[in-house]
Order: structure tokens, then sequence, then C-alpha cells
């Protein structure tokens, strides 16, 4: 075996796990750097323009005493609530993730505002920027690179802002257009509820995020992408209108028609940049008539071997697998195993099966250069029981968690391996788009995956590239502000790695000294693997802390264009995150 370690390893799918989540051994030295929003040109505590008690009690007032100092929660020992993503989204002092080594640590912000209408937001807005007050924004708080957290700030949390409404019809504001059918989501949800209230309750379909957690504004703010964008593009392209709270503290209701710039930057122009959103609007779809997952292991007993494994494996990718039925990814990993969980949609089992013939051909042919680990299964079922939390219990023990808190929703639920980032501090993560021109090109795909597979595990997250796609799905996406280089990607390239919480209090903290030793890892298996696509672009909602060019990288051609929308609807700068349009720090 060589490169990482195996017992490093977690592969992932949205029904058993989706992140790469890497163990790790315990001390405790401090972060390399500070909190990374937190610029000297915001007011801080200690600073003589700190607002007065009295002043923060006047806001108090104004907002109905929603506001309130943040305390942070006494961690213990091992606390389980920790590995609770639940128990994450409802303690405004923690985020899903508890930093990235020598670049963030998440710090809980001095007060919150416990959001409950617009209004309250405006009010927190208007006394931020006369204050000179950090702004942090919180929903589902799954931010990588920090965003949803900063010291000496004034959280916008948006947890109760949680109302889901059907709409049979719906036209946006100002629009004249035929109603269709969608859902309007208040900014505090996350996609579990979301899929709960539309397809298990209301048998139509809405595009989301593959993990049951993640916030709904934060996605659609980055593009979003889930299990079957394939089929239906990105989450952004289905937006149909947002009410947004802009830095001047108006209550915006943005659509193709009104402030239609805003609208496309609110697209995949990135969360937390151009204002608070409150709530979205999204198109429905009828449900598919079935889901499934296609799931299989194997391991080259040689290098040679892996390599052809590979090769084998992107040919029947090509014929059976690029197209809009397909999703979610594949893993090459250091010890030479691939491993395949992908999901599909409107395909029988049978039909499902026969895309993998040519490789389970291939394969037994040579029992002595591969050993499987998982054999072939093909699983699908109704399209209305995907997120329907009490079949997945009763058909597959153990595909779920529950949130066991005592008087926790009965439908706070998620996929058993998502937990598994829960908390955790990551070493490094980092995404490229991989066009399509590639797949021409399988000798210097192979050699690039290969080569970068020896550091570090590579996934392939074939959902996360639209080429393949279906061709309406795509060019509604091409209308958002999404980078263009992912509709001409087959896949989104994923090198990642985390290991355990560096939240205080807990008897195990993270080992920075091996932290460091996965970065430079990750990184050199990124370095080796951009090598078959230098220009490829990355994912901003999942990208490299520190991305060099990460403007050009994260939107390509369209970061000129968001910039002139940031001058317009923020142009004191108020909002101001990582690898956010218009913000020029990099502490």
């Amino acid at each position: 075996m060589t490169g990482a370690s195996s017992s490093r390893i977690l592969h992932l799918h949205p029904w058993l796990s989706r992140r790469l989540v890497l163990g790790a051994v315990a001390s405790l030295p401090l972060f390399g750097r500070s909190t990374i929003a937190t610029a000297s040109r915001w007011t801080g505590k200690n600073d003589r323009r700190w607002p007065s008690d009295s002043e923060w009690n006047a806001l108090g007032v104004r907002v109905n005493g929603q506001l309130a100092p943040i305390v942070m929660p006494e961690l213990k020992g091992s606390d389980r609530n920790v590995a609770n993503p639940y128990y994450l989204r409802d303690e405004p002092a923690l985020t899903q993730s508890s930093g990235w080594v020598d670049a963030w640590q998440s710090k809980p912000s001095a007060y919150v505002l416990k959001a409950q209408d617009a209004r309250q937001i405006s009010e927190a807005i208007n006394f931020a920027r006369r204050h000179r007050i950090k702004l942090v924004i919180k929903g589902g708080g799954h931010s990588y690179i920090g965003g949803s957290n900063a010291a000496d700030s004034l959280l916008i949390w948006t947890r109760a802002l949680d109302s889901i409404a059907m709409h049979d019809g719906f036209v946006p504001s100002g629009v004249t257009k035929p109603p269709v059918p969608a859902v309007s989501v208040g900014a505090g949800c996350v996609w579990g509820e979301v899929y709960n209230a539309v397809t298990t309750l209301g048998k139509r379909y809405v595009q989301g995020g593959g993990c049951a957690t993640v916030g709904v504004a934060g996605l659609v703010q980055g593009g979003g992408f889930g299990s079957y964008s394939k089929a239906y593009g990105l989450s952004a392209a289905h937006l149909l209108e947002a009410e947004v709270v802009t830095s001047d503290g108006r209550i915006r209701l943005v659509n193709e028609r009104q402030d239609p710039e805003l609208y496309w930057a609110l697209k995949g122009g990135g969360g937390g940049t151009f204002g608070v959103v409150t709530r979205l609007t999204l198109a429905t779809h009828p449900l598919p008539s079935t889901f499934g997952a296609a799931n299989f292991g194997v391991r080259a007993l040689s290098d040679e071997a892996f390599q052809a494994l590979l090769d084998r494996f992107l040919a029947v990718y090509q014929q059976s697998l690029f197209n809009r039925h397909w999703g979610e990814q594949v893993q090459a990993t250091p010890d030479n195993r691939l491993i395949v969980n992908m999901t599909f949609l409107d395909l029988s089992d049978d039909e499902a099966r026969r895309a993998w013939v040519d490789l389970e051909i291939f394969v037994h042919a040579r029992p002595q250069s591969y050993e499987i680990l998982q054999p072939l299964s093909v699983v699908g079922l109704p399209g209305r029981y995907l997120w329907d939390a009490r079949f997945l219990e009763r058909s597959v023990p153990g595909l779920i968690s529950r949130d066991h808190r005592p008087g926790a929703p009965k439908d706070n639920w998620w996929w058993t391996g998502d937990g598994e980032q829960a908390g955790s501090m990551w070493h490094g993560y980092s995404s490229l788009w991989l066009p399509q021109s590639l797949l021409n090109e399988p000798s210097k795909l192979v050699a690039a995956w290969f080569a970068a597979s020896r550091d570090w595990p590579v996934s392939l997250h074939f959902n996360k590239g639209l080429a393949g796609g279906d061709p309406e799905a795509i060019e509604a996406s091409r209308r958002t502000a999404m980078n263009p280089s992912a509709l001409d990607a087959f896949a989104l390239a994923i090198i990642a790695g985390g290991g355990r919480s560096s939240f205080a209090g807990l008897d195990l903290g993270p080992d920075f000294q091996q932290a460091r030793v996965d970065a430079r890892l990750i990184k050199s298996s990124m370095k080796k693997l951009r090598a078959a696509a230098p220009s490829g672009g990355a994912y901003v909602s999942e990208c490299d802390f520190f991305l060099e060019d990460w403007r050009a990288a994260c939107w390509g051609s369209h970061w000129r264009r968001l910039e002139t929308v940031k001058g317009r609807y923020d142009p004191v700068g108020l909002f101001e995150v990582h690898h956010g349009i218009g913000t020029t720090d990099r502490s």
C-alpha cells in the first residue's frame, strides 16, 4: 500500500456517507491563524467604539427581545452532542465544522439576533452598519471555510425562519408568466425538512442537497448540487423568488423582474455576500418513478492492475453512466481500491444493473488481479420513499441516525455517514471540475487520477458536473452565477480530509501535527490531479481555504459581473466572508 493509510479513509454516499472525514490523534497546540472574518476595520469588544450596554439593550427592544449575548455551551469529555448535527444547528455558539488547521477556529459571536422576521434583521443590519460591527449569518452552519462564525460579531441566526409552504401554482411578484408548482422555504430550514414536506408528504420533487442537515439558503446561494443534478441542474436554477435584506436595511423581494441582477447573484454568487436571505421560493417537479443506489468495491492487487481498472471504469462511465440518470461518486484510494457509491433515477433495478455488466465481466475475468470487496448491489425504491425516515429505518437498519435529544422533533434525522463530519476540524478540502473533453483522453485522465490517489483518496462526484445531463437543466443552470466550468464538466473531483473536533473541553482534541501532514498530502494530491485540468476551477462551497486566484477559480468569467452587483447592493462592504465577492481581507 502507498500514500495515506486506509485507516484514514471513509468512502461516501448519500445513502451511506458523503464526505471524506478522517480520524486523528490528540494534542492541543494553538491554531496557526486567528478567526478569519475578524478584520481590523471592524469594531471589536476592546475598541472604544464598541456599543455600550444601553445601545445593545435599545437594539434588543427594537427586535422584540430577540437579541442576547452568546454563551458558549460547556462541552465535557466525549460529549455525544458534538456528533449530532441538529445539536450543532440549535446552538448559536457552534458551527457544523469546528475549524480548519492553520486557517480558522470556530468562535462564538458576541451577540445573536434570533430572527423572527425580516424587519428584525433590518434593524440588526442598520445597527451593525452604524457601529461597524462584523455581521455573521448562520442558517445550517455548514460552511467549511468558516463563513458562519466570527468573534466580536453580531450573529443573524435564521433558525426560527422555518416555515414551508407548498404552492400548486406560483407566479413571482411582477412577473407575467403562467404559474408553476413551487415551495416557499424559510432561510432557517435544512433540506431534510424540505424533502419531508415536498416529497414524503407532498409527492413532489425539489432540487436540493444530498445532506439532510445542510441549510437551504446557503446551498442555493452557493449554486447547489444534489445527487440528481445531472437530471435537474443546480438548485439555484430553480429559484423563482427570494426575500433578502440588503446592507441599507431594505427588505427586497427579488426575482427576474425585480432587482434582476441581485436575483442572479443570489443564484450561485456565494452565501453571506449580498445580503441576508430570509425566504426562498423554488420550483418543484413531478417525482421520478424511482430513486436508486449502486454500490461496488474492488481492490487491485498491483498498481498496473489498478490503472487498468480506472481506465475500464471510465470507459464504462462514458458508455453507460454519462447521462441524466446517474449521479454521486466513485473513489480511488492509495491502497488501490475503487469504491463505487452512485445513485440513479427513473431506472428499474434491471436497467441500472445492465449499466455495470462490462465492468463486472472485466473484474471477474481477472481473479489474479482483482479482489472483490463488495459485490455489486443495485437497489431502487419508489421516489416518494427516499427521504421517508420511517421507511428507511425499516428497510435498511443503520442507514440513518436520529436526533435522540429529549423533545427533539421526530423528523430530525441524517444519513449516518454524514454524522462523521459533525464538529470535525478540516485538514484540507479541495475541488476541481474535470471537463468532459478529458473523457476523450482517458490515458491522460487515468494517469492524473492514479498519481493523485497515491497521496490521498480522490473522489469524482459526477452529479457535480452537469455535462451529459438534461439539456434543459443545463440551460437553466447557465442562467445562474455559477462558474460556467460546472456546465462543461463531467465531474467535480474532491480531495478532502478532517479529524476530531477542536471545540474546547473534549477529552480528545485534534492532532495538529498529523493534520498538517494530511494537509500537505491533500495539497500534493490535488496538484497532481490538476495536471489534467489546470484551468478547471473550483466549487465555492467545497474549495480550499488557501485557494489562489479564488475569484476566477470559483466563478470563472462571472466574477466581474458579481463585483458590480456587490458594489451596487453592498457599497460599504458590510457582508464579508472568506472567498466572498468584494472581500479583500485574507487574514
